[in-house]
């Protein structure tokens, strides 16, 4: 049986955002993981912030630079998550859920982006 996921997307950002927070405060305490995990909190938080940004943004433009600015961030983190998980400074199983997530709303956001990017084409 098939888990639904919750699809307001603010709240799966906000949900990232934490679940980052709580892998960085499990990390081992050296300078490659302190460089590493503050990296990490800026651009894993990054798009929960972005995000409600461009629910107030000013034009079509600044929307869509805002939820590209989003997908920017969430691609950086995942690339971070993969370095640390690779260095296995955690179990494997603390990254499975946050990896998952963080591919799922890139996916999310990619699609996202292409879609305002094609409506601005026709206008």
């Amino acid at each position: 049986m098939e888990v639904k996921k919750d699809f307001n997307l603010e709240e799966r950002l906000i949900e990232f955002s934490v679940m980052i927070l709580d892998l960085v405060e499990k990390l081992p305490d050296n300078y490659s993981t302190r460089h590493l995990g503050s990296q990490l909190i800026r651009s894993g938080t990054s798009p929960s912030l972005n995000y409600g940004e461009a629910q107030a943004a000013e034009s079509p433009k600044d929307f869509s630079h805002k939820m590209k600015i989003c997908l920017k961030e969430l691609r950086e983190s995942q690339i971070c998550l993969k370095i640390l998980e690779k260095k296995e400074y955690l179990k494997k199983s603390d990254f499975e859920e946050i990896l998952t997530e963080s591919g799922e709303l890139v996916a999310i956001f990619t699609k996202s982006v292409k879609t305002i990017d094609d409506k601005q084409r026709k206008i």
